[in-house]
């Protein structure tokens, strides 16, 4: 068993990104291409949530991937050649561009040989972290870095120890879609015990409107739960199952949880309908694009019947 005495002193300072889903809901352009890679304005989708763990100290990334995966790996790695032909076009601005990607953090990789869930992706990264806290981001939810989640998680880890999760608060009629956590405050507004979990609960059983989020911090304790948790919803490890095991086990175990209330700016990739209205968000919001794109798109709106 780990150390949980020294787990708990111990810093965050890596990252696991699980990309080895299918991406099925974006078919056929996920055929061939990484659901990860789709762009999001002018830079894949998870490049985005690798800058995010960098802006939060972290580094150290590990990417669990999987079969056709080979693109992200040659996207966060150097391309002489078209570095070459942009130097020689003195072109240096996109060449800082084609290189800030290569040079953002250390990224590892790992395989999942088979899509068991999420749990088991994680689990995945065990050999890698070792008994080390550490960071989880999930690629559908692009965090936007100025409101600064996952420093804060960070915060609220090493004042409590154990795992942390990002909740959100949604309509009703959206909760079912997601992992759902009963929750009792703490002496601070932005920070909750978390007392239960339920994955995609039936409508109108959920214990509360929150939902986690795509970003966790966990103690390495996850790892010898994840591996004594059985298939759960969809035949697949969840990771909520196990987050419910460590609330529910003592501190000195590397138990407890704890939810970090979030009200910024969070964008949905995981779906069509959410993709496209994070296009036009990043969009209006990019001062070298906004210029055209908002009136445009004002124009555009009004001469719809």
């Amino acid at each position: 068993m780990a150390d949980t005495t020294t787990a708990a002193a111990k810093d965050v300072t890596k990252a696991v990104i699980p990309a080895a889903g299918l991406g099925t809901r974006f078919l056929p352009a996920t055929k061939a291409t990484p659901k990860e890679m789709l762009p999001v304005v002018d830079k894949p989708a998870i490049q985005y949530v690798v800058e995010e763990a960098v802006a939060a100290g972290l580094d150290d990334v590990l990417m669990v991937t999987g079969r056709s995966k080979r693109s992200i790996e040659d996207h966060f790695d150097r391309n002489y050649e078209l570095e070459e032909a942009l130097a020689a076009k003195d072109d240096t601005e996109r060449l800082a561009q084609v290189r800030e990607s290569s040079e953002l953090a250390t990224i590892h990789y790992v395989r999942q040989g088979d899509p068991k869930g999420l749990g088991h992706a994680v689990l995945c990264a065990a050999q890698h972290v070792g008994h080390e806290p550490f960071a989880v981001l999930l690629g559908d939810d692009l965090i936007d870095i100025r409101d600064q989640l996952l420093v804060r998680m960070i915060e609220v880890r090493k004042q409590y120890g154990g795992s942390v999760v990002a909740l959100m608060e949604v309509d009703p009629e959206q909760v079912s879609q997601y992992g759902c956590a009963a929750v009792s405050p703490t002496g601070e507004s932005d920070v909750v015990t978390v007392t239960d979990l339920v994955e995609k609960p039936v409508p109108g059983s959920a214990p509360s409107r929150w939902i986690l989020i795509g970003r966790y911090v966990c103690d390495p304790a996850v790892f010898g739960v994840l591996r004594q948790t059985p298939p759960g919803r969809g035949g697949e490890i969840q990771l909520t199952d196990a987050l419910l095991t460590l609330a529910k086990m003592s501190p000195d175990q590397g138990g407890g949880v704890h939810g970090v209330l979030f009200h910024g700016r969070r964008y949905d990739t995981g779906n069509k309908l959410d993709y496209l209205r994070t296009l036009v968000q990043f969009a209006c919001e990019r001062s070298d694009l906004a210029e055209e794109i908002v009136p445009w798109l004002r124009k555009y709106v009004d001469s719809l019947p």
